[in-house]
């Protein structure tokens, strides 16, 4: 049975790869019997083989081989020729090869083209038939009812096959806009990550460059100072490569799914004061307030406002020349607004530089809870950057 099976699968796609030849086999074969079919009825009426019917009766077979490159010229083809036949000849042989050229129309065009053909020929044919049979309705209807059902068959065919085509379309783009989609979070996921090395990178770095300055300073000087500074500088550094290998690890487990990653919880806005302390180390004052009645705030927002206020002190650090610094944080009843100040020169840093991205990525962070993020020199001296995250909108 399954011999069977493999070998009709194969002549199906024998048939489905090579059409020309398969078509070429059925009009030679519908041919040679409609041929023979007239030899042999003229011999068994002992009459001579009519010349117009013989010469004729090719017409009606041999265009099938053409049926699926040129469907509507072979109907109209065989049409004609079995019309001819059914009205100047005495022969009732039934024309096969217009059934199976209508069919081939109906199966292959659009519906409209399908149906304006079947009306081209239904008047040559219900004439010939009705020529042939003496107009006996008992013999035309059935014999005109076949070539109706033909054309449904063809037409319900046709319209199987583009209906499929059209699922196989679908999921073919179900499938794109998946991987696309796929694609996206990716890229997504990548500019999250690199936002988070930015950060820790720009920030730890930062301040071990002016501990590391601050201790140079005071080398000779004031020995028990550098050595702080020293201890300070390694402080920094293990936290720096504490926070790398977290991340490094989410890259890991998503580049092999089967293993899980240990790493340290996302900084919140409960480590701002940790935060403060670090940056205090470097010789920045800084001032930590908190104003409202703190609550509990989404993760993503948490890490939202540590980065900012983190990115700030950075920028500060490394650009301002400052001396001190004001972090601000008011929990207001809808929304939670940031803002860090210092006494620095009040130049913003160039888009060029690693500061400019540090913007771009604080407004991009605010920017996707449905906040607001403004960065500017003060009007006596220094910078501000204030941030408000909307928190009424996260709950609704």
């Amino acid at each position: 049975m399954s011999q069977l099976v493999t070998r009709v699968a194969a002549v199906r796609e024998a048939i489905r790869r090579h059409p020309w030849w398969t078509d070429s086999l059925l009009a030679l074969a519908l041919t040679f019997v409609s041929v023979t079919s007239v030899v042999v009825s003229a011999n068994h009426a002992d009459r001579t083989v009519p010349a117009l019917e013989l010469i004729l009766v090719p017409f009606t077979t041999a265009p099938v081989a053409l049926r699926r490159y040129r469907p509507v010229a072979v109907l109209a083809i065989t049409a004609a020729a079995g019309a001819l036949i059914l009205i100047f000849t005495s022969q009732a042989q039934f024309p096969v090869g217009v059934l199976i050229a209508l069919y081939t129309v109906a199966s292959r065009c659009e519906r409209r083209v399908s149906i304006r053909a079947a009306e081209w020929v239904a008047l040559p044919l219900t004439a010939g038939v009705f020529v042939n049979t003496g107009a006996r309705p008992g013999r035309t209807i059935p014999e005109l009812a076949v070539f109706a059902i033909a054309w449904v068959i063809g037409d319900n065919i046709r319209t199987r096959r583009a209906y499929l085509a059209e699922l196989e379309a679908r999921a073919a783009r179900l499938e794109r806009e998946r991987e696309e989609k796929a694609e996206r979070a990716v890229i997504e996921e990548r500019t999250r990550i690199a936002r988070e090395l930015h950060d820790v990178i720009a920030h730890n770095v930062s301040v071990m460059v002016v501990q590391a300055s601050a201790g140079q300073e005071v080398f000779e000087s004031d020995p028990r100072r550098a050595r702080e500074a020293l201890e300070a500088i390694a402080s920094t550094g293990r936290a720096a490569l504490t926070e790398l290998r977290r991340l490094l690890g989410v890259i890991r487990a998503e580049e092999e799914p089967g293993t899980r990653a240990a790493y340290a919880p996302q900084p919140g806005i409960g480590y701002l004061e940790e935060l403060v302390g670090q940056v205090r180390e470097t010789g920045l004052a800084v001032e930590l307030s908190v104003l409202g009645e703190p609550r509990a705030l989404p993760e993503g927002v948490g890490l939202c406002a540590y980065r900012i206020v983190q990115e700030a002190l950075t920028n500060t650090l490394k650009h301002a020349a400052a001396t001190a610094a004001q972090v601000s944080v008011r929990y207001a009843p809808d929304a939670l607004e940031l803002a860090v100040l210092d006494d620095g020169r009040g130049v913003a840093p160039h888009n060029g530089d690693d500061a400019g991205h540090g913007l771009i990525g604080m407004r991009e962070r605010v920017s996707l809870f449905g906040g607001q993020l403004t960065a500017h020199a003060r009007a006596d001296r220094g910078y501000e950057v204030r941030a408000r995250i909307p928190l009424e909108e996260l709950r609704a």
